[in-house]
Order: C-alpha cells, then structure tokens, then sequence
C-alpha cells in the first residue's frame, strides 16, 4: 500500500517491456554523458590525447632477413638491433635512419675521405626572411655537417637584407635572387623549378650532396653525413605513424600528383629532402612538370610542392629515409621514440609572414 501511494513501483510487477524501455534510457544517458565528458577533455587536452593515442600504434619492425644485408655508404653496418619498437628499413631494402643505428664518427670519416662538399638551399622569401633566416643559418653553422666542406644557397627576393653570419672554414653562403609571388602557395611551388636550374648550374658543380630545406626550422642537434644518399626523403613528423589509407596524398585523379588507395609508402616531407646532383635533378623535373601539368589544368594538388614530391617518391623509391628525429615538431609533445631530434619546427605564424 505505501509504495503504491508513493508512486513506487515493485520492478518485480514492471513489464519486460518497460523495463526493456527503461534500460535504453539508461544507455541512452550514459552515452550523452561520456559524450559530454569526451567532447570537453578534447577541447581541453584534445590534440596531446591524440597525439598519445597516436603514438601507440605500432610502426612495425625489420625483418632479421632484411637486416643483416643493410648496409649504409656512410655509416657502414647499421645496427637496427639498437632499436626495436620502430621501423628501421623500407620494404625494398632502404635504411630508416634512427639515433643509435649508425656510427656518426664513421659517417664524417668516410664523408672526408671522399673530399666531398655538401649542398643547403633554402627559400627565403618576403616576410620569412625577417623571421626566420638568421636563426636558420646560426642553428646550421652549430649543427649541420660540421666540419665538412659545405655551401648555402640561400634563394630570396631581397638579396640586400639575408643576414651576415659568421661562417667556419670551408663554408660558403651564396645569395641567388628570385622573383617575390603574390601567393605564398607559388613560392613554394615555384622552388622546384628554381632548384632544377640551380642544380643544373654552379650548385651542381660545387656541390657532391644538397640538401633542401624550408627556412622556418632550426638544427638543435649533430646533422651529419649519416643522411647523406643518392636519394633521401624524410619521414613526415605529423603522419609517420598513420596507416597508408590515411595519409594525405592527392586523392584528385586530374592531378599529376594523384595516389590511388592503394598506392603510397609513407608520406614524405617537403620540408627535408635531399641526395645527389643527379638524383635531384630527376626529382626537381618530376616535380617542376607535373605542378606546370596542373596549373594548365587550373587545378592544385591538396600538398602542393609535396604532393608532387611523395609521387615521385611513390615511382622513384628513396634509398635512405630519415626518421622524424631529423625533423620534429615540438607541438605534437613527447613521444618515446624521438630521442634526439636534429631539427624542429619553428611556430607557424603564418598571420605575419604570409600576408
């Protein structure tokens, strides 16, 4: 009687039906609830979550097979032994070069008996020059090839403002005019084209190696001939744990740069690639042409320059990859297997520089 007149109901006397009512919305609830929760801690601490979550998935290893036959024409024997939790060669047999996998004092030995003289071009264009440049150039002269012959073409509209630094023995900085863009999307595209021709003039006849590099970095730790390959692409920071169908290649079958789904290695970085004179020769001309194909179809790819360049590099396989330790971006936070990185992101105020 009491718990009638209360309006209490005995769940022993409650119908299957209301009861299977009752438990939906209860569910219903609680998934509004954790829904609730999980929207508010991933405005709060979203991008660190992911990013952790992110950096458990499992990159893969080498097979012991494939190991024992890498070799490296710098470093020599390569001892992927050193680290297990990350992926330390291709599938067609190129070294990914980690800390620990390679003898630095062996690269410089070798890199010295061949008398060779390395290559850095960098685009510094409009406003990034201002920015970035001087502490580019400095962070190099600490950490880039050091101790080795070496040349900087520093490619920029104002040839009166790139900075005086004070450079070590054997060390040159070349400045080459270019032509300012209205867009900052033409400057980068426009650089493989300018690299082709400079690769094709008295870069390519001072230099064994080069190196190309976005100006808006800086070197933090040694840089050495242990990168040094007829072709060397670098793994991108943001995306080297992702799965291929993920990646963000050009999907748009108009464009010259366009990956099916079930093409594609990894995704590579615009910001760092390098190699012979030759091979990037071969990889400037792929480029070049294929964003002159695309501008005449009035259409461009997702990445731009980089679009381009992990097409080519699907077609022309690297033959030395370079982990994310030699380019890191601190925003994505800690991660367990970037131990010493070598170059990192400098903050993209893109508001200020391109505008």
């Amino acid at each position: 009687m009491l718990s009638t007149s209360l309006g209490w109901k005995d769940p022993m006397t409650t119908s299957p039906m209301a009861l299977k009512g009752l438990r939906a919305k209860k569910r219903l609830l609680w998934t509004l609830l954790l829904s609730a929760f999980g929207c508010s801690g991933l405005y709060l601490y979203g991008f660190r979550i992911l990013r952790y979550l992110e950096g458990i998935i499992p990159m893969g290893i080498c097979p012991v097979v494939t190991t024992s036959l890498l070799t490296d024409n710098f470093t020599g024997g390569l001892q992927h032994w050193a680290r297990p939790e990350v992926l330390t060669c291709t599938s067609w047999g190129a070294p990914v070069i980690w800390d620990s996998t390679f003898n630095p004092h062996v690269a410089k030995q070798e890199a010295r008996r061949q008398n060779l003289t390395i290559g850095l071009t960098v685009f510094a264009v409009g406003r990034y020059l201002e920015k970035y440049l001087e502490r580019f150039l400095d962070s190099a002269e600490r950490y880039f090839m050091v101790g080795q012959s070496m040349v900087y073409y520093v490619f920029t509209d104002r040839p009166e403002a790139v900075p005086s630094i004070t450079l070590g023995q054997g060390r040159l900085l070349r400045v080459e005019p270019v032509q300012g863009e209205s867009r900052w999307q033409d400057v980068s595209m426009a650089r493989m084209r300018t690299l082709y021709e400079a690769l094709g003039g008295r870069l390519g006849q001072e230099a064994d190696y080069v190196f190309c590099l976005d100006v808006d970095q800086r070197f933090t730790g040694n840089f050495g001939p242990e990168a040094l390959a007829d072709l060397v692409a670098q793994l991108h920071s943001w995306h080297y744990h992702w799965p291929r169908w993920l990646l963000p290649y050009e999907r748009d079958k108009r464009s010259a740069a366009a990956l099916s789904w079930g093409e594609g290695d990894f995704y590579y970085h615009a910001a760092l690639f390098g190699g012979s004179v030759a091979a990037l020769r071969k990889l400037t001309a792929h480029c070049a042409l294929g964003l002159q194909l695309d501008r005449e179809r009035g259409i461009e790819a997702v990445w731009h320059d980089e679009s381009h360049l992990n097409k080519f590099f699907w077609l022309y396989k690297p033959t030395k990859v370079l982990s994310p330790e030699f380019c890191w971006d601190p925003k994505i936070g800690w991660r367990t297997e970037i131990r010493h990185p070598r170059l990192l992101w400098e903050p993209k105020e893109y508001a200020l520089v391109r505008n």
